[in-house]
């Protein structure tokens, strides 16, 4: 998705598209840090913010998709995948504050 909007773009569209990449790959970089936290309160944390950038990944898609840089079938499909993952990653944090 990316590199189609980078083809496109002008310099007043490209904060949006930084936003978007950053949250977008900061959701699996901070679920792979928490595989290796220092403890279980760590591994939480990571979660948080994985969920945290998920978070504002389905804000910025809906910035893209009111601005029309992505159709509605484009926008429904990462709006779901964000939405399954906020689901999975509030149930993983649910289960560890129960445990604890």
């Amino acid at each position: 998705m990316v590199r189609h909007l980078l083809k496109s773009y002008t310099y007043a569209e490209h904060p949006i598209f930084t936003q978007i990449l950053k949250c977008g790959t900061s959701i699996g970089a901070n679920i792979r840090e928490s595989e290796h936290g220092e403890s279980i309160d760590d591994f939480k944390h990571k979660l948080k913010v994985a969920l945290k950038e998920a978070n504002e990944s389905l804000y910025w898609l809906e910035i893209l998709y009111q601005a029309e840089y992505i159709d509605a079938s484009q926008y429904e499909s990462m709006k779901n995948d964000c939405i399954e993952l906020n689901k999975l990653l509030i149930s993983i944090i649910n289960t560890l504050n129960k445990r604890n």
